[in-house]
């Protein structure tokens, strides 16, 4: 096989699902050719973790032999990806990206990479991630044992955390596609930053069994593609009931993007002073110009705002709480004080001493906040907000620094659908909308539990329209 073309390694899952069928590439070259690019980029980006080439080569050869024999699998059979390492692979390293686990191994593999493997596709690579997915909150971009990762349109610039290898290998090509995990933010961030898109799926849609676990009443695992269908092609794949995961909501997804309403039925609720005040300056052309498309399609623009609750306190004493139970002989024997940031190690074992008063009270107050959201969505189908207020920050800026400064400006009517929607295990979706001094805006979409299928038809209605997706990197 001639080699790819630099092109050709941004293309997406139905364009590659193409050609395998049609044989005209095989899956151990395609493999083949992604390791390589894995092997040469990652390390300049310090998003691999781990290289799996000789699993994903043997792999590849059994998947070329179904489909030299016409077995189809799916969407996803022969096109190689990447995992976060916060999921397990039988017998290989996984460091959940903190020091203290660099020679961890397990004896299964996370349930989400199973399913993906029947499926046919091929894990090459365990990705770069913030240490411990940032449980107790981290100031450092440098807060990972495979070092700070950097934004491919800027490598002087932060990729977004906890899912920063995931993003940042799908923006470089390293990719079709890649797994992260999002408690709060993590894969709506750095899919922003990075210019890609990336879906949450509602809580309890994607089993967690085999993955590292921070807040068991709010982690999620979901897809990050070059599209909102790539999302949806991949969702259809990983979502399904799990027995071994507790907080499993028992449903399966398939992905009808075509029986989603059309846009012209659509009430979408926004605040526009989330762009005009509360979003950097130099994001607000690109997201203005986003909402109006939404209209033009035929979306109808609904002025709304959250009520006002302290939506980042009751998630961060809900994560803290359960975080510290989860690594409570960590906190207990001094190895936190290991982590790369200190003010991680600080934040967790602070954590350790909520009290179960607190901890009790803001689940209570998440039970209003659901309550909230139902009423909101009786009026909208659909919520429309940035999907973060800055862009992508210098590595050396103490992360803190810009929410800092976006904190001082007037709070717009969805400035905290972030922490809100996470509280209340809505699905959402990042697309981006635009550039701002070279590096990408996002967009987010959020709607009702369960209906990913409504978001990710509109997503893929705007994307038809506009070609930000379709914009890559220089390396």
């Amino acid at each position: 096989m001639p080699p790819l073309t630099e092109d050709a390694f941004f293309q997406t899952i139905p364009e590659w699902n193409e050609q395998l069928r049609a044989k005209s590439i095989r899956a151990q070259d395609l493999t083949q050719a992604f390791l390589d690019r894995l092997d040469r980029i990652g390390p300049r980006l310090n998003a691999v973790a781990l290289m799996l080439a000789k699993d994903a080569l043997q792999q590849a050869k059994t998947v070329d032999q179904d489909l030299k024999r016409d077995r189809f699998r799916g969407w996803l059979q022969g096109i190689p990806f990447g995992a976060k390492d916060i999921l397990a692979v039988a017998g290989r390293k996984t460091q959940w990206g903190a020091p203290q686990f660099a020679e961890q191994e397990f004896k299964e593999t996370a349930a989400v990479l199973r399913r993906l493997r029947r499926g046919g596709a091929i894990l090459a690579a365990k990705l770069s991630m913030i240490e411990l997915a940032g449980g107790g909150g981290y100031r450092s971009a440098g807060a990972s044992v495979n070092g700070p990762c950097r934004n491919p349109w800027d490598l002087s610039r932060w990729a977004g955390g906890s899912s920063s290898g995931s993003a940042a290998a799908v923006a470089a090509g390293l990719a079709p596609f890649a797994i992260g995990s999002e408690t709060s933010g993590s894969i709506i961030t750095p899919c922003a930053f990075c210019g890609v898109t990336g879906l949450r799926p509602t809580y309890g849609l994607v089993s967690r069994a085999g993955a590292m676990a921070l807040s068991w009443s709010m982690d999620k695992i979901g897809p990050i593609g070059r599209t909102a269908e790539d999302c949806g092609r991949i969702l259809e794949t990983i979502a399904g009931g799990d027995v071994d995961d507790p907080g499993s909501a028992k449903k399966s997804f398939r992905f009808f993007p075509q029986f989603a309403p059309k846009p012209a039925a659509i009430r979408a609720g926004y605040s526009r002073a989330d762009i005009e005040q509360s979003a950097d300056p130099v994001l607000r052309p690109a997201l203005r110009e986003a909402v109006d498309t939404f209209g033009a399609l035929g979306v109808e623009l609904v002025e709304v705002s959250l009520p006002d609750l302290p939506y980042t306190a009751i998630a961060s004493t809900i994560i803290g709480a359960e975080a510290a139970s989860v690594f409570e002989d960590l906190i207990g024997d001094g190895r936190i004080r290991q982590l790369i940031d200190p003010h991680q190690a600080a934040g967790l074992a602070a954590a350790s001493e909520i009290r179960a008063v607190d901890y009790l009270r803001a689940c209570r107050i998440r039970s209003l906040i659901r309550a909230d959201f139902a009423r909101l969505f009786s009026k909208v189908d659909v919520l429309i907000s940035p999907a973060c207020f800055w862009p992508a920050p210098p590595l050396d800026e103490p992360l803190d620094r810009a929410a800092s400064v976006a904190g001082k400006r007037p709070a717009g009517g969805l400035r905290r659908l972030g922490p809100a929607g996470n509280l209340a295990g809505l699905p959402a979706i990042t697309v981006p909308c635009g550039m701002a001094q070279g590096l990408p805006v996002g967009l987010m979409l959020v709607s009702r539990p369960f209906t990913e299928n409504q978001i990710l038809a509109l997503a893929m209605g705007y994307q038809a329209k506009t070609d930000w997706h379709k914009r890559r990197p220089v390396l």
